[in-house]
Parts: structure tokens; sequence; C-alpha cells
């Protein structure tokens, strides 16, 4: 049974030796940091946000969030699917989400700004939890592990979400937490997190194609704002394409989830 409690900090350890592996797209990944260190880490860093940001208190919106939450984690796999993810509405104009090792979502209500539905949120956060699936968070601590750079362990958690942004992680621990550097994700995870969040948002019954549209808007609000948000995300141009390459597959997956039953009904008003 897939769960998503609110406001429940677990911790799901995962004990995995530091290897070579691959990713579900068949990039070869180098991995240095435990699941298991990085869970820990993932926690203590949820809690610090939870502590130093204001929490959502309107319940259509805290609602929404869940109800579109839940319906993507119902599709993942073990052991990702046997653990019960935690997940935090953070009341913030930031157009930002993420997902941390362990079971953590956030995500912000600027971003319920953007997003005009249940299809495009559910991109969004399948995009998030992909970054996880695919252990990006991982590669990131070993990287900083084998070029020897001392990097905060909130940092380099935190440094990525939607956006990209560090100005946002910096946000989320303004109680205090002393940030540090952060390891944005690269060009190259934020192109594989798209393709995995795709699949899971289409076998979730959210319409893939609702994804171009996100990423047209997104675009749009962001007018001329940080570079950051360019440097660690393809162009919106190659990602648009690349989402709708993607397509050919996604849509039947989101057919026959439709077909099944599984039809989120996730309202925001």
């Amino acid at each position: 049974m897939h769960r998503l409690k609110l406001l429940i900090p677990i911790v799901f350890i995962a004990f995995v030796a530091a290897s070579c592996s691959t990713s579900p797209t068949g990039r070869s990944q180098m991995i240095w940091k435990s699941d298991a260190e990085l869970e820990a880490e993932s926690a203590r860093a949820f809690n610090k946000m939870r502590a130093g940001m204001p929490l959502a208190t309107d319940r259509k919106k805290i609602d929404f969030v869940a109800c579109v939450a839940q319906s993507v984690v119902s599709v993942l796999e073990p052991p990702l699917s046997d653990i019960e993810w935690e997940l935090a509405v953070f009341e913030s104009k930031s157009v930002n989400a993420f997902a941390m090792p362990g079971g953590k979502i956030g995500v912000f209500t600027g971003i319920l700004d953007v997003t005009e539905n249940q299809h495009q949120l559910g991109a969004v956060i399948g995009h998030e939890i992909a970054h996880v699936t695919a252990r990006h968070s991982n590669e990131r601590a070993s990287r900083a592990s084998v070029t020897g750079v001392g990097i905060n362990a909130l940092a380099i958690i935190l440094g990525g979400g939607y956006s990209g942004s560090t100005y946002t992680a910096q946000q989320a621990l303004q109680a205090g937490a002393d940030l540090g550097i952060s390891l944005p994700h690269t060009r190259g995870q934020e192109s594989e997190a798209d393709i995995i969040g795709l699949e899971y948002m289409a076998k979730a019954g959210f319409d893939p194609r609702e994804a171009v549209t996100l990423w047209q808007r997104m675009d749009a609000s962001t007018d001329k704002k940080p570079a950051e948000f360019v440097s660690t995300h393809p162009s919106s141009e190659s990602r648009i394409e690349a989402l709708v390459s993607e397509w050919q597959k996604t849509l039947p997956l989101y057919n026959q989830a439709v077909a099944d039953g599984r039809a989120p009904t996730c309202s925001k008003d």
C-alpha cells in the first residue's frame, strides 16, 4: 500500500555500497554517498525547514497538493513504494518544489500560481520525485566528496528543486542554518528528471501533454530573473522538444491509466 503522510517525520534507511551504478535512463553514475547517510541528512534539513518557514494553512491548497502528490507516489516501485512519504506545503511566493531522499516532498504555494491544474502540478511533483528515484542527490553529494569541496549537507540536498535556485534554499533555511555552498542539479540530471517524471505523471493519470504548457508558463513567469535558473536547466526550446518527443511513450501510459480507473480528481478550487 502506498502512503503519503503530512508532517509526520520518518526516516527510511537503506544501505548502498559506494559504487558505479546506472540511472533509470541508462546513464552511468558514480555513487560514493550512501542512501542511509543522505536520508538522515534529508530528515534533519526537512525538520529545519519546517521549523524556520511558515506552513500553508489554506485547507484547499493543502488538500490539492496532497491529492496530486499521493497520486504520483502511488505509481512508484519498491523500495520507494514501501515507505511513508512526508509532504509539507510551505507558505511562500517562491515558485518552487523539491523532493529529498527518504521520502520528503516540499511544495511552495507560489508554484500554485503557475500551475493551472492537477496535471501541471503532477508534472512538477513527478519531476522532483524523479530526482530522488534517479539518485541525483547521491551524485551531487558524491561529486562534492570526490572533489574535496567542503559543502554543507543541507545545501547539497536543497540546492536543487524545480527552479534549481540557491536563493530558494537560502530562503527555506532562513531560521539561521548555515547553508554554505550549494550544488544545483546538472542539466543532464534535469533532463533525466523530465523524462522519468513524465512517465510518473502519465502512470498516475495526469496528462503528459500538460508538462509542455507548464514549462511555457514557468518560462514566462521567470521574465529576467536570476541566471542560475537558466544555467541549471535545459533551454525552454530544447526542454519542450524533449518532452514532446516522449509523448509517443507516455501518452499510451496515460491512456492506460485512465482506462484502468486511475484518473485523479484533484481540484484547486
